[in-house]
């Protein structure tokens, strides 16, 4: 629980920016509790750099190690696990990191991403790669305080300063020990690190089961959608149907319009689904070749389906525009396919393989897609009612994993509205004694 000393008291403490308010003071990075300290990162540690690790020097067992891109990929706050490991022989000439380390990412591609920082909380023996910046701490100051008062909005923007000018962002040591952070005395500061630690864990697990709710979704798909999996009350063999006596072209043109606002879309790669590229005037569209695009059609994106760029149009995209890179596709016959089955289907590592023999060029970002002859593949098909069904079970996990992750993103919100007040000295940690 968080809250002020009392009530009423919390309304009038919990507004620093007010000239009024007793128990503040006024320092560099704004009002703060008066016996909270403003400590540059240099007054807290020693800097040093990791050394090495190659992409190819990694191994699938030996020694743990971080590179510098994991920091802001995989990793959160604090290290939980290893995702890279080397061998003794490339550990000797790297750089071993300790306990209580605060660990940055040298490098990034943006401005938000330059120097995240993850604490190390582990006793293993681990490792860090070039374009990690290390910190030991040698104060007593709790790793993990550091790490997320590092990721709170002040510390943000004194590092955006530090990397703008650039379009490969990099930070140095010398930034980072001018970076400034608010240090409360000792037991409130551990009373804040306790706090976001229980929204930590409560994120890890949810992570976790979304993980699996996601792997079991896989599963299913793989055996519902080749019937090596039937559900209960269905039986019989399955139909093999070549693509063009299930599949119509659709291409539904209009009248093009200077003046009209058209609604672009385009399909992310590996099965991402629909997404509003832009809205733009006909003026403004170098390329006239437009098409409506309805509910129920099945996108084919000419250029991107090597890469999984497929996907339904929702009832959410209706009677938007797409252009002439992209196919749509219609079921011939309703009654032999239904295309939130396919759409479901054209998830598959199968799926993929077909559109890929389907295609043609001499590097796979720029390979096209030859539409007749992926026409001339087949699939197994169900029956209707088999289908529908499948797609139910389907939808129903898929449901389930969307309402976690919803989930999730409110207990993300909670947590950085908790560092928000709790780094700032804005909300006071309940009972805290000086």
């Amino acid at each position: 629980m968080i809250i002020s000393k009392s009530e009423k008291a919390n309304k009038k403490l919990n507004n620093p920016e007010s000239k009024a308010n007793p128990g503040y003071k006024l320092t560099s990075l704004g009002l703060i509790p008066e016996e909270w300290e403003v400590k540059s990162l240099s007054e807290l540690g020693n800097f040093s750099k990791g050394k090495g690790i190659l992409k190819e020097q990694l191994s699938e067992y030996g020694l743990p190690c971080i590179r510098y891109g994991e920091i802001y990929t995989s990793q959160d706050f604090v290290i939980k696990e290893f995702k890279s490991f080397i061998p003794v022989e490339v550990a000797k000439e790297s750089k071993e990191i300790q306990t209580g380390d605060i660990l940055f990412a040298g490098s990034g591609e943006t401005l938000e991403e330059i120097g995240k920082a993850v604490a190390y909380t582990g006793n293993e023996k681990a490792y860090a790669g070039g374009d990690v910046i290390i910190l030991s701490v040698k104060e007593k100051v709790k790793a993990e305080y550091i790490s997320y008062t590092l990721e709170s909005e002040i510390l943000k923007r004194q590092k955006r300063r530090l990397g703008q000018g650039h379009s490969v962002v990099h930070i140095y040591p010398r930034d980072l020990e001018t970076l400034k952070i608010l240090l409360p005395p000792l037991l409130e500061r551990n009373k804040i690190v306790n706090l976001l630690s229980t929204w930590d864990k409560a994120i890890l697990t949810l992570s976790s089961l979304i993980t699996q709710k996601e792997l079991r979704k896989k599963w299913l798909m793989q055996q519902l959608l080749t019937g090596k999996k039937r559900l209960k009350g269905f039986g019989g063999d399955w139909k093999e149907y070549s693509y063009d006596k299930i599949l119509k072209v659709v291409k539904r043109t209009s009248e093009f319009n200077e003046d009209h606002l058209y609604n672009l879309i385009s399909v992310r790669r590996r099965s991402g689904g629909i997404f509003l590229r832009e809205a733009l005037y006909g003026h403004q569209i170098l390329v006239k070749d437009l098409r409506i695009a309805k509910e129920g059609d099945f996108l084919f994106s000419k250029m991107q389906i090597v890469h999984g760029a497929s996907c339904l149009v929702t009832k959410q995209f209706s009677d938007t525009f797409i252009s002439g890179s992209y196919i749509a596709v219609i079921a011939k016959n309703t009654e032999t396919l239904n295309m939130e089955y396919f759409n479901w289907a054209s998830k598959l590592l199968y799926f993929y393989h077909q559109t890929y023999i389907s295609s043609y060029g001499v590097h796979i970002e720029k390979m096209t897609f030859d539409f007749d002859s992926f026409l001339s593949l087949k699939i197994k098909l169900p029956k209707k009612d088999e289908q529908i069904a499948i797609v139910k079970v389907l939808q129903s996990a898929n449901k389930e994993i969307q309402l976690l992750k919803s989930k999730l993103e409110k207990l993300k919100k909670q947590k950085k509205g908790l560092m928000q007040v709790l780094l700032t000295g804005k909300v006071r940690v309940k009972n805290v004694v000086y």
